[in-house]
């Protein structure tokens, strides 16, 4: 088992460029409104990925300095995610660029397609009609990304990083994902960066179950923070809950807490286990709790459950979670504050239309102190 830095050994922020820093995919996302999409006609634009929603939220919402790793063609697409990207705050220096002269250097492509930024399609659902996303990213720029693309030893040695995360989402992108974030882990840890991972399962990127276990397996050794509902961790690690997917959350927090002692009996290495939990009654209406397991103490911190909660967009809350828990910790809060953090943060990125949050940390606070109150929603005069 390999040397892995737990969340008490965050470095402290003088002594590093970055708080954070993300790897992963970066889509554009075109949302028809409460139109589905077939019978769109307008589109607003937004953009998004599993991974770097993450960085997003930490530099917005919590003003803390971070970065994406992603890689993007560079056209008017591509500039678009990065300005939008900028615009939220994110360190867009990292950005790996494929040109489009068809030069036949390792960073070029034509301007026909060969490669081209990935697009999504995202109906945010309405009532009883779910939400629904469909997917253009089987020739994206990232899948392209292999061991030695990136110099990690200059990023955590040099620069210095307190937190780096990616995700189950990018790990199953492309026959090189995983060996280039293995890589990344492997040097972040070396380095003493807090490494954390959001194991979720997307059967549009990997059906194949068993080859998304055997990936993630190889990838959980080597990680501080995991980030995974009951779902995410039967998907990616094979693990089973015992309980119905739709149990109320009285039933599900005791069995998820045998779950991530199971986890966390089986790679030592983690010193955190999270998630958010989601009780969708129709695509508007939601309850949403958070837990947080210290895995050294055997030690569940729950945030208080928010019952049928009207959203607007349920898109990036499980990302926005875990950007709470991170901004916290960064900003050495304990963890029963932390998981306050990633409750408030993850529902508040749901009442808002896009993937990242429109909140900053003023809004966080307050969103904490009402929940813990158990107090309706006021006017800000």
């Amino acid at each position: 088992m390999a040397d892995v830095v737990t969340y008490r050994q965050i470095k402290p922020a003088e002594r590093c460029r970055y708080d954070a820093v993300s790897l992963g995919e970066v889509m554009l996302r075109l949302d028809p409104l409460d139109v589905p999409t077939a019978r769109a006609r307008l589109m607003r634009v937004f953009q998004g990925g599993g991974e770097t929603n993450v960085a997003c939220g930490l530099a917005y919402a919590f003003g803390l300095r971070a970065a994406v790793i992603t890689a993007l063609v560079d056209d008017d697409i591509g500039r678009s995610i990065r300005d939008q990207l900028r615009e939220a705050g994110v360190d867009t220096s990292k950005i790996i660029w494929f040109n489009t002269r068809n030069d036949g250097s390792r960073f070029s492509t034509d301007q026909k397609g060969t490669l081209m930024n990935g697009v999504n399609f995202t109906f945010r659902g309405r009532g009883v009609l779910p939400s629904d996303t469909l997917y253009y990213r089987a020739h994206t720029p990232i899948r392209e990304l292999r061991p030695g693309d990136v110099d990690w030893e200059a990023l955590f040695a040099r620069e210095g990083v307190r937190a780096f995360n990616t995700g189950g989402i990018y790990a199953l992108i492309s026959p090189a994902a995983p060996d280039l974030a293995l890589q990344a882990m492997e040097r972040a840890n070396a380095h003493g960066t807090f490494v954390a991972a959001d194991l979720n399962y997307r059967a549009k990127v990997e059906p194949n179950k068993p080859r998304a276990h055997e990936i993630n397996r190889r990838l959980a050794p080597h990680l501080g923070f995991l980030v995974g509902n009951d779902g995410d961790l039967h998907d990616a690690l094979g693990y089973d809950i015992g309980v119905a997917p739709d149990a109320p959350y009285e039933e599900w927090l005791p069995a998820y807490r045998e779950l991530v002692r199971a986890v966390a009996r089986d790679y030592p290495n983690l010193s955190l286990i999270g998630t958010q939990w989601r009780g969708a009654t129709n695509a508007d209406l939601v309850s949403w709790g958070a837990v947080l397991y210290d895995t050294a103490a055997g030690e569940l911190y729950q945030a208080p459950l928010r019952r049928d909660v009207p959203i607007a967009d349920r898109t990036g809350g499980g990302d926005s979670f875990a950007s709470g828990v991170l901004a916290a910790l960064l900003k050495g809060h304990d963890l029963a504050t932390a998981v306050q953090w990633g409750a408030a943060h993850g529902i508040l990125v749901q009442e808002t239309p896009g993937d990242t949050t429109m909140a900053d940390e003023r809004l966080v606070l307050a969103e904490v102190r009402r929940a813990q109150a158990s107090a309706g929603v006021r006017a800000i005069r």
